[in-house]
Parts: C-alpha cells; sequence; structure tokens
C-alpha cells in the first residue's frame, strides 16, 4: 500500500508534461538529400551522458543525453547525413599526446583503490576538481574516440563538419587532469587532422581560458590557437592574457581575447568575427577544430557573460561559413538545461536548418518547464558589463599587429604521411569504411571529386595520379613508359629517373656511351654529368625525336623500351 505522501512518485506521473497555452515544436520529417553539402557527421557515444562526477560536482554529462533528446526531438536527425556511435580511443591512441604512466593511472584507478593509490592521485592532480569517479577511464576513452573518430573522418574528406558534443575538454595537460578534464580530447585529434592537413585552426568560446591546448601547440607553426575567454588573474585557469602569443617556431600562432565580466552579444560578436577574419585571412587554415564550451552564456553556474543562445550560435554560423573542414566540439556548461538548448540550437545551424523557438515534446519536458519549454529563454543582462569599446579596440589592434609578423601562412614540405593512430591496434575490429580511410586515400565508401584530387597537369584519367604504369604513344609511333622524370624542370646530369641510359641508341657526339648495358637486365641509375638535362614529355621534344631518326640509322632493339627524350647540352 502507498502512503499519501507518496502517491505521486515518477512512475506515475504524466509521460509529457500539459504545456497548456504554450506550443509544442513538430519534429522535421523530410530527409536530407545524401548528396547535399555540406556532409554533416554526428557523434554520440552510447553511455556517454550516463556518468557521474559526483552528486555536487558541477560538471554533469547528463547534459549530453538531455542535448541528444533534443536533437531527435526536433528531427534533426533527419537532417543530419552520419549518424555514429564511435568505437572507444584504445590506449595507444590516448598515448599520442599523454604520457604512459598517466594512461596506465587513469586506467586502474577506482574508488574503491584510490585509498592506496593517494600519492598517485596527488601527483596527477586528479583532486577536487577531477575526482575519481566509477567508469573514469571508460568515459575518457568514449569522448576521445569521438573526436578522434571525427578528426579521422575529415582526414579522409568524406565529411565537411563533424560534431562531438560530448568532446572539447581543454584543460588536461599531457601528464596531468585538469578542470574537470582528464583527457585531452582536443589535441588528439589536431593531432589527427595534421597528419593530412598543414594548417589547423583552433578557435575556444569557452569562458575558460583554452590553456592545455596552447600549451601543447605553444611552439609550433602549423596550429594557431585563438581564446575568448575571461581573464582576471585569478580566474580558472589563471591563463590567457593578451601577451601570450606563443614561443620558438611558434611566436606569434597563438593568439589570446581576455574579456571582463557581462560582455554581451553586440560587443562579443564583434570582437569575434573581426579577430577570427583577419587570423584566417592570415593563417589560411585547411580545417578548423571549434570548441563551444556553452559557460560562456548568461545565467550558467559558473560563468560571467551576458551572452545569448542567438549570440553563441552565430559564432558557429560565421566560422561555418568559410567552408573549410570544420570539427565541432563541446566543452564547459554547467546549467544543464541551457547547454543542451544551446547545442541543440548549434546542430541546427551546422546542418543548415530551421527550427522553432517551442521545444519539442520529450522526457525530459520537466528540466524546461520555468522557461515554458522555450529554445531561447532570457539570460543576457544578469551581470555588469564592465567591458568598454576603447578595450576591446585595444585588444583588436594588438592582435592585428601580432599577425603582422605571419608575413604569410606556414606551408609544409611534401613528405610521407605518418601512420595512422588507429592503425596502432591490429586486433581492433574495423569496419569496411575504416579501413578504406587507413589506406590513407581518404576514400571512406565515398568519392569526393573536390578540390582535394587531380593536382598534378600531367594524367590521363579523372583518377590517375601520374602512376609510372601508364602506357601511351610517343608522337615518334614507338610506345614508351611514362616516367615521373617526364614532368617539366631542370634536372642535373643526363636526366631524372629514367633518363638517357634507357636506350641502346647512343647519342651524337657523346663517344663514352658506346656499349650501353641492356635497360631490361640493369636498372637505370642517376647521372652524375654537369650539363643540364630538360626532361619534356610534349612539344619540342617531339621534333627532337624526328631529327634523331632521320640522323640515326633504326637498330636491332626494337623489343627495348623508348627512353624518355632529352636534350643534351655538352
Amino acid at each position: 500500500m502507498v502512503r499519501t505522501s507518496q502517491a505521486t512518485t515518477f512512475s506515475t506521473s504524466p509521460y509529457f508534461f500539459d504545456r497548456g497555452p504554450h506550443g509544442t515544436a513538430q519534429p522535421i520529417t523530410e530527409l536530407v538529400n545524401p548528396h547535399s553539402r555540406p556532409i554533416v557527421s554526428y557523434y554520440f557515444p552510447r553511455g556517454v551522458g550516463g556518468q557521474h562526477y559526483g552528486e555536487r560536482h558541477p560538471m554533469k554529462p547528463h547534459r549530453l543525453t538531455l542535448t541528444n533528446a533534443l536533437v531527435m526531438g526536433y528531427g534533426l536527425d533527419k537532417q543530419i547525413h552520419n549518424i555514429y556511435d564511435p568505437r572507444p580511443a584504445t590506449q595507444e591512441e590516448l598515448e599520442n599526446y599523454h604520457d604512459n604512466d598517466y594512461i596506465e593511472f587513469l586506467s586502474r584507478v577506482t574508488p574503491k583503490n584510490q585509498n592506496s593509490m593517494r600519492q598517485m592521485i596527488d601527483n596527477f592532480n586528479c583532486v577536487e576538481d577531477c575526482p575519481i569517479f566509477a567508469d573514469m577511464y571508460d568515459f575518457c576513452r568514449m569522448y576521445a574516440g569521438g573526436s578522434l573518430a571525427g578528426a579521422r573522418k575529415l582526414a579522409a574528406g568524406t565529411t565537411d563538419i563533424a560534431i562531438n558534443w560530448s568532446g572539447g575538454l581543454h584543460h588536461a595537460k599531457r601528464g596531468e587532469a585538469s578542470g574537470f578534464c582528464y583527457v585531452n580530447d582536443i589535441v588528439l585529434a589536431i593531432l589527427e587532422l595534421l597528419r593530412y592537413h598543414p594548417r589547423v585552426l583552433y578557435i575556444d568560446i569557452d569562458i575558460h581560458h583554452g590553456d592545455g591546448v596552447e600549451l601543447a601547440f605553444y611552439q609550433s607553426n602549423r596550429v594557431m590557437t585563438v581564446s575568448f575567454h575571461k581573464y582576471t588573474g585569478d580566474f580558472f585557469p589563471g591563463t590567457g592574457k593578451l601577451d601570450d602569443n606563443g614561443s620558438g617556431a611558434g611566436k606569434h600562432f597563438c593568439l589570446n581575447v581576455p574579456l571582463q565580466d557581462g560582455i554581451d552579444d553586440d560587443m562579443y560578436l564583434t570582437i569575434f568575427k573581426t579577430v577570427i577574419d583577419d587570423t584566417v585571412t592570415a593563417f589560411r587554415p585547411t580545417s578548423i577544430v571549434l570548441q563551444c564550451g556553452a559557460d560562456s552564456l548568461g545565467c550558467d553556474r559558473l560563468g560571467a557573460f551576458n551572452l545569448s543562445i542567438a549570440a553563441h550560435g552565430e559564432c558557429v554560423n560565421f566560422v561555418r561559413k568559410y567552408n573549410v573542414p570544420l570539427l565541432v566540439l563541446g566543452g564547459g556548461g554547467y546549467t544543464i538545461k541551457n547547454v543542451s538548448r544551446c547545442w541543440t540550437y548549434e546542430t541546427s545551424v551546422l546542418v543548415g536548418a530551421e527550427i522553432p523557438d517551442e521545444l519539442p515534446a520529450t522526457v525530459y519536458d520537466s528540466f524546461f518547464a520555468d522557461s515554458h519549454w522555450k529554445l531561447h529563454p532570457p539570460l543576457t543582462g544578469k551581470v555588469d558589463n564592465q567591458n568598454s569599446a576603447a578595450s576591446l579596440q585595444r585588444i583588436t589592434i594588438s592582435i592585428r599587429n601580432k599577425l603582422r609578423y605571419l608575413q604569410g601562412a606556414p606551408s609544409v614540405a611534401m613528405q610521407e604521411i605518418p601512420p595512422d593512430l588507429q592503425g596502432l591496434v591490429g586486433d581492433e575490429n574495423r569496419t569496411a569504411e575504416e579501413k578504406d580511410e587507413e589506406r590513407g586515400t581518404g576514400q571512406a565508401g565515398e568519392r569526393r571529386m573536390g578540390r582535394s584530387i587531380a593536382r598534378n597537369e600531367f594524367f590521363d584519367g579523372d583518377n590517375d595520379v601520374d602512376q609510372d604504369s601508364t602506357v601511351g604513344k610517343t608522337r615518334g609511333g614507338s610506345t614508351a613508359r611514362r616516367a615521373r622524370g617526364g614532368r617539366r624542370g631542370r634536372g642535373r646530369g643526363r636526366g631524372r629517373g629514367a633518363a638517357s641510359a634507357a636506350t641502346s641508341t647512343p647519342v651524337p657526339g657523346d663517344e663514352g656511351d658506346a656499349d650501353v648495358p641492356d635497360v631490361s637486365l640493369v636498372p637505370p641509375k642517376r647521372g652524375r654529368g654537369r650539363g643540364r638535362g630538360r626532361g619534356r614529355g610534349r612539344g619540342k621534344a617531339a621534333d627532337k625525336d624526328k631529327e634523331k631518326e632521320t640522323s640515326t640509322p633504326p637498330t636491332e632493339a626494337t623489343s627495348t623500351p623508348a627512353a624518355m627524350d632529352v636534350d643534351v647540352d655538352i
């Protein structure tokens, strides 16, 4: 028998709240065209929202479950090309940035044995802000696996925008936890992107400074970090002042925009768009990582800004319009009902769908009853604005002066692509799509006929990338194997690659080449002559060939492949 005071329980409460005069959003039913651009991939690790830091801890992974429920409730899953439940990151993948002893510690420590590992817990800073909780290591592997999967998809060229709201934990260091963050999934994702992309731009709109990512690439000129955050000297993490701008090769490749309490939509959007536009123009990134910490919203439990959800989403929309491969991650945000609304709205921005202000009906209606189930509740004007137009102008001028030192975007010499992080684990069960990505071609089940193919001007077919096995007819009538030395350009000696030593026909005037070895038995070698050879596959090379035929009698070695035509000046 149930007591009168317990007559109303969760199981007897209505499944959906009666909203009365307040409307309910109807889900989108139209499916996205699979050939439309941009291609959006959405990553939600199964079970990531069920983790729990502790009863009184401000970080609530449950916000991810709320976000996913609103995304599905609006029907945005119909507008997303691919939705993935990514596999957890492996220990080998985590150790591509983090120290081995730190990852070993995370994999072994539990709430039951933490008393016996107290010294290691103190050494790795897993105290107070970063407590030990059940399944902590599995939680780290899940959100890091989502960011790595998105980065691999972008590097493979099979998606244009990758979304992982469970990622974005930007405070974790190489060998210690910090600020609710244990594993820095952002650094791992950027390292994956750097295998294919020469320049990566990292943008952080969390109210806290992205110190972990900045520290990881502080001396690199291939990653530009730009952080918009509150800075007073004592606000966590206490770093990110205007003068911190990198060191060594990374000098001027680290930009910080320190802001004060209460900044409003207009001021924030003005300085954000100005700084990002100048940075993209100077750095010319080939991919962008955007950390969308929602603690910069007004009314956040740990924040002090006055940003609305619309202004926060406008920052995402501004970055999206650059049409650069984009990895969008979560981050901070401690008023979970506002965090879920913000990331749901930004998901709609990224897929290009308009959603109404009324929230859809979900099992979590009780979270949003105080705002009458609205997507854009009033969040601004709660904190006095301590920023002035003059202070923001000084910041903008200072950043523009730093960007002048870049002297153009840095380039990267052509080199062998490093081994894939995923390829380090041989016993992992991979899908056919992931196996395609590992081959380095980026054709993971799709064909992207865009800006990244057919970079060589010498090709026979649409997908030919100057392969050595291509056989064609020369203008002189004989068949010849196309060689890489056939490209235009100057070369030392008697040609590049298979040069003049590949034929049994002597060159007039060259007395030292009377006995030429058979090309089928002796591999061609690079000449060491002082003359300059021009290897041309077209134009004047055919005229030279005709002159040789008239001046040199035909030989009997008709079965020997003809060599590339070369002019030799002695």
